[in-house]
């Protein structure tokens, strides 16, 4: 995962020496390629974003509790491949690196294994498209993409790594410019239908097969509220709820989350971005915070 890592950084920064004539005279990456935005025939769009959750509260307990954390590693891959700008393929592959026991929070980045404490690996992978619906609604699209599991047991000696079970997911997204330009709102809605095999546990609750969160749909609204000082940089805030719902498998969770971020664009190819959540409330699930950080070239 390292050389994987230092040869994907090493890529992006090469980017920083495109040329960047003629910037000024038009938008930025991060003003105009929204999530909603389409690629145009030929164009690429890849996307590393890493997430760090840690947690010491949770709602299954009062007060303070070893510390939990989980890292996710996401690259996602898209092309236009229509005409008409209103067609992209692309392709979702995820790594995940967990520590509990009240390890230390950047003990992920160890990648160590070690028995009862640690998992890491390459968990998922997820074809996709992603089309606009309404011609006449150029800034409504949707993402559509089936998550395969990689991994062989959801729970071992302990840890859990992620949940083993296909994902049907489907995103929709808009957003919505001001006229005076310093302000966007973006809004999405994540749907995602968790089938599979149901959890089978042995006697040390390790996960024999499936998954807790199979028969379950999961619904995720969000909102962003961006602030543009300048065409190259943007100061967000957002808030988040996912709401599990149980059609099968006896367990419904749901949580808020609110936070804020910031966007950089380094090059006319490259930006750079950061967000910061915390998770307010819930239900069956943790009480925590995540640290992101994400790295964006389109071209």
């Amino acid at each position: 995962m390292k050389k994987i890592s230092i040869l994907f950084i090493a890529v992006m920064i090469s980017f920083i020496g495109f040329s960047q004539e003629d910037e000024d005279s038009q938008k930025s990456v991060i003003q105009e390629y929204t999530p909603s935005k389409l690629l145009d025939k030929g164009q690429w769009d890849i996307k590393w974003f890493n997430n760090l959750y840690t947690q010491t509260e949770s709602t299954f307990s009062d007060g303070k509790e070893p510390r939990q954390t989980f890292f996710t590693s996401t690259i996602d891959i898209f092309t236009g491949v229509s005409e008409s700008s209103s067609f992209n393929v692309g392709l979702l592959l995820e790594f995940r690196s967990n520590v509990i026991n009240n390890r230390k929070a950047l003990d992920v980045f160890s990648f160590d294994g070690e028995a009862g404490t640690a998992r890491s690996g390459f968990t998922s992978f997820a074809p996709a498209v992603k089309f606009n619906p309404f011609k006449n609604v150029s800034n409504f699209t949707i993402q559509t993409a089936l998550h395969i599991p990689l991994v062989d047991q959801e729970t071992d000696d302990g840890v859990f790594l992620d949940q083993k079970g296909f994902v049907f997911q489907n995103r929709f997204f808009y957003d919505y410019t001001f006229p005076s330009g310093d302000w966007q709102l973006f809004t999405e809605l994540n749907t995602e239908y968790n089938f599979g095999k149901k959890a089978r546990q042995d006697s040390n609750f390790d996960t024999i097969e499936g998954s807790f969160a199979n028969n379950s749909l999961n619904l995720t609204p969000g909102v962003f509220l961006s602030y543009f000082p300048s065409d190259k940089s943007t100061i967000l805030i957002l808030a988040q709820h996912s709401q599990r719902i149980d059609t099968g498998n006896n367990f419904a969770q749901d949580f808020t989350a609110l936070g804020g971020g910031f966007k950089y664009q380094l090059t006319k190819v490259l930006n750079i971005e950061t967000l910061y959540t915390n998770f307010v409330r819930g239900n069956n699930t943790g009480l925590g915070q995540t640290f992101n950080i994400g790295l964006r070239a389109l071209f």
